[in-house]
């Protein structure tokens, strides 16, 4: 079936906030929300992107919408957490994220003119590649068949305009001089916070799972009943926690690395615009240029072991930290002896594929499962979240590509 994409953001007039809703704990605080006999059209559980945007777009469509979360949006357990994301259009052959991505691209500058927040800056992304890469081949076709703004470098020009960069086995690269970075715990908090502001109601405390199977009338969270007429599970890591049975073996949250190397004083060759977003899909890593004086980002791709959101000590190990400082001085040999000024455990939530899931409860019909972000969810934020409330909103069946049909119980990473 052809997939809808919406183009309808929420930035707009916000509908003014009740005294009641002003009177509310701001998003990040741990006041509780008074207990109130209410039935909300949708109940969302997860404040991550997913589940924020999808609260933000189901409002806009006129839905009475509950947003809840355990620990609060943007925090450092969730997958949305952390200070940066990539954002970028390239995506070999799955012209769907191509699309989504664009159009999402759309709405976080959107969110960010409206709000006035930095959530946004546009560094460029370079895709770094192999004589014939096949995954950057098909994202070279991809760019070109979605209209989206690009250059295809070769070596001899990558060198001239990144000296500061040793390029080693790279031949060739993709540019795409439009994409770039998110500043991701803090958008994630400004949807919320918008959320609230038009009337949304933001809910802290831990969801429990459906009691009985059949359509759900109403969850638990802590002390307080929750009733909805439909319900969205945006879990992200938790999916597995929350519905053992069903995706304790269908989602695999793994622990991922990230680490952020001081530049010397008054160098800006690694800031934009000298230094642009980079991924080297055969060594399995990415970086990001020195964003308010953070650090230059460096980050692996590689899948790493199974993670608790909940439990895991987020301290990086001896082993990653040997494994980045030594790629760094080969490709970036200016930091070479650059000490390691900041770190980050964050989760990919995986799908067995990389493909999201979005589809309804095989034994709650009016209880949907939205996750899988798999390491690259997070851009796809604003446009996903049109597409669920789409689906809740106005009918439909979910695209096959989303469905638990496809999502088997070995990984078989084959979306990057």
């Amino acid at each position: 079936m052809e997939t809808r994409v919406s183009r309808r953001t929420f930035v707009g007039t916000a509908v003014a906030a009740s005294a009641a809703v002003k009177a509310r704990a701001q998003t990040g605080t741990r006041k509780t929300t008074p207990v109130r006999d209410e039935v909300f059209d949708v109940a969302v559980v997860g404040s991550g992107v997913f589940g924020a945007w999808t609260a933000r777009h189901l409002q806009t469509r006129g839905q009475r919408v509950a947003l809840i979360d355990a620990y609060g949006p943007g925090s450092s357990r969730a997958s949305s957490g952390g200070e940066t994301r990539v954002i970028r259009m390239g995506y070999g052959s799955a012209e769907i994220y191509t699309r989504w991505s664009w159009d999402s691209l759309t709405q976080w500058k959107a969110l960010q003119k409206a709000t006035g927040e930095r959530i946004f800056t546009e560094t460029g992304m370079l895709f770094l590649a192999r004589e014939r890469d096949g995954l950057t081949l098909e994202t070279l076709d991809g760019l070109k068949k979605a209209g989206i703004p690009h250059e295809k470098v070769e070596r001899a020009d990558l060198v001239a305009r990144y000296p500061q960069i040793e390029f080693g086995p790279i031949t060739w690269a993709v540019s795409e001089p439009r994409s770039g970075v998110l500043f991701a715990r803090r958008s994630v908090q400004v949807v919320a916070r918008e959320f609230q502001k038009a009337g949304g109601e933001v809910i802290l405390g831990k969801a429990e799972p459906p009691a009985k199977d059949g359509a759900v009338t109403s969850i638990r969270v802590g002390e307080r009943t929750v009733r909805a007429k439909n319900f969205v599970f945006a879990c992200g890591p938790w999916l597995a926690k929350v519905f053992p049975d069903l995706l304790g073996e269908r989602i695999f949250p793994t622990r991922q690395e990230v680490f952020y190397f001081g530049v010397p004083p008054g160098d800006d060759r690694f800031a934009p615009p000298r230094m642009p977003t980079w991924i080297d899909f055969g060594a399995e890593i990415y970086g990001l240029p020195d964003l308010e004086t953070r650090g230059f980002k460096v980050a692996i791709d590689k899948h790493g072991p199974r993670f608790d959101p909940d439990t895991g000590e987020r301290i990086v190990t001896a082993e990653s930290t040997a494994l980045v400082k030594s790629f760094v001085a080969e490709r970036f040999p200016t930091l070479k002896d650059a000490p390691i000024v900041g770190s980050e455990v964050c989760q990919y939530e995986n799908s067995s594929n990389g493909d999201f899931l979005i589809d309804r409860h095989p034994k709650h019909s009016n209880a949907w499962l939205v996750g899988g972000g798999s390491g690259h969810g997070f851009k796809h934020g604003p446009a996903l979240g049109a597409y669920v409330a789409d689906l809740i909103t106005r009918g439909g069946e979910t695209d096959r590509k989303f469905s638990l049909a496809t999502k088997d119980k070995v990984q078989s990473r084959a979306v990057h």
